[in-house]
C-alpha cells in the first residue's frame, strides 16, 4: 500500500509518518504539492504525482502545503479536491483545510455551532477596523491582531488597550495582513506564567493533551512556549472535540483557552504540528494518525468499493 505523504518540508514528522505506515506494512512517499499539478495527456486520472507514475495513491495525509500565489495554493488544494473527488482517502481533505487555514471561516463555524469563542470582527476598510479598535479601548479590552493565514503564533500584533496604554492598529498594506483586518478580543491570562491547552483530536475522539506554558502572551511552541503534560479532562476532550466536528476534520489540533466564564476555543488547526505534544505523551501519535486513516477512512473506501 502507497500513501502520499503531502508536505513542503521533509523532517521529523514525515519520518514519524513514514515508520507509522511501515508497521503497517504501507510504504510512505513524501510528495510537495508544489510540483504536483495536470497533466490530462499522460494519465487516465488527469493529474502529475510525481514518484507515483499512472497509478494514484491508495490514500493521502496532508502533512504541509507551502505558501505562495493565490493561484498557487488553489491548484495545490484543488489537487487534494480532484483526489477526494476519484476516491482517495485525504487526511485532512481540502474542504477541511480550507475551513481551518481561513481563520474567520473558522471562527464562524465554531460561532455556527454555538461553541464559545472570543469576540472576533474582519473588515477590509483600515477606518472600520480603527473604530472597532477604538471602540474595544475604551471598553478596556485589547485586541489581536491575526494574519488571516498565519500559523505558528507568526505576525500577531496587540493593540487597543494593551497594559495600560493605547497601541494603535498598524497598517494593513502589504504582508502579513495583506489589506485584511482580522481582530480577536484578548484573553487576558489567569494565571502567571500564562497557558492554553492544546488537545489532540483524531477520529472524532481526544487522544492527549498538553499546556502550552509562556511568560509571553504567544503561547505557541515555536514561539519559545514550553510543551507540559496535562490531564484530558472530560470537558476539554468534550469542547475540543465539538471544535473538530464543526469543522469537519479527521484530525485537529484545538488550542483552548481558560478564562473567568470557563473555557473558549481559540483556534483549530487542520495540519497539526505534534512534536511538543509528543515530548509529554505516552503514545505515538503518528501510529494513532495512522492507525485512524487505515482502519476508519481506507475501510471506507474500501467498503464503497465494494458496493
Amino acid at each position: 500500500m502507497r500513501v502520499a505523504i503531502m508536505t513542503d518540508e521533509v523532517g521529523w514528522h514525515t519520518r514519524q509518518l513514514q515508520a507509522a505506515l511501515r508497521a503497517r506494512g504501507a510504504q510512505g512517499r513524501c510528495l510537495d504539492l508544489a510540483d504536483c499539478g495536470i497533466d490530462t495527456s499522460a494519465t487516465h486520472h488527469g493529474l502529475r504525482l510525481p514518484g507515483f507514475e499512472r497509478a494514484l495513491p491508495e490514500a493521502v495525509i496532508v502533512r504541509g502545503i507551502a505558501g505562495g500565489s493565490f493561484e498557487q495554493v488553489t491548484q495545490r488544494l484543488g489537487v487534494l479536491h480532484v483526489l477526494r473527488e476519484l476516491g482517495v482517502p485525504v487526511y485532512n481533505d481540502a474542504r477541511a483545510i480550507e475551513r481551518t487555514v481561513d481563520k474567520a471561516m473558522t471562527t464562524l463555524l465554531l460561532h455556527a455551532a454555538g461553541l464559545p469563542t472570543p469576540p472576533t470582527w474582519t473588515s477590509e476598510s483600515e477606518a472600520v477596523a480603527r473604530r472597532i479598535v477604538a471602540r474595544e479601548a475604551a471598553a478596556g479590552h485589547a485586541l489581536v491582531l491575526k494574519p488571516l493565514f498565519g500559523s505558528q503564533g507568526r505576525g500577531l500584533v496587540r493593540v487597543g488597550q494593551v497594559e495600560g496604554s493605547f497601541e494603535p492598529l498598524p497598517s494593513l498594506a502589504g504582508p502579513p495582513f495583506n489589506g485584511l483586518a482580522y481582530l480577536q478580543r484578548w484573553v487576558p491570562p489567569l494565571s502567571e506564567p500564562g497557558f492554553d491547552w492544546r488537545v489532540l483530536v483524531i477520529g472524532g475522539q481526544a487522544r492527549a493533551a498538553m499546556q502550552r506554558v509562556s511568560g509571553h502572551w504567544i503561547h505557541n511552541i515555536k514561539q519559545g512556549a514550553r510543551p507540559v503534560a496535562a490531564a484530558l479532562t472530560p470537558e476539554l476532550a468534550d469542547l475540543a472535540e465539538r471544535a473538530s466536528a464543526a469543522l469537519g476534520l479527521d484530525y485537529a489540533g484545538v488550542d483552548i483557552l481558560p478564562t473567568r466564564d470557563g473555557l473558549t476555543v481559540l483556534e483549530v488547526n487542520g495540519i497539526a504540528a505534534w512534536q511538543g505534544l509528543q515530548r509529554v505523551t505516552g503514545f505515538s501519535i503518528a501510529q494513532a494518525l495512522v492507525d485512524d486513516l487505515l482502519a476508519r477512512r481506507c475501510a471506507d473506501r474500501s467498503a464503497a468499493r465494494r458496493a
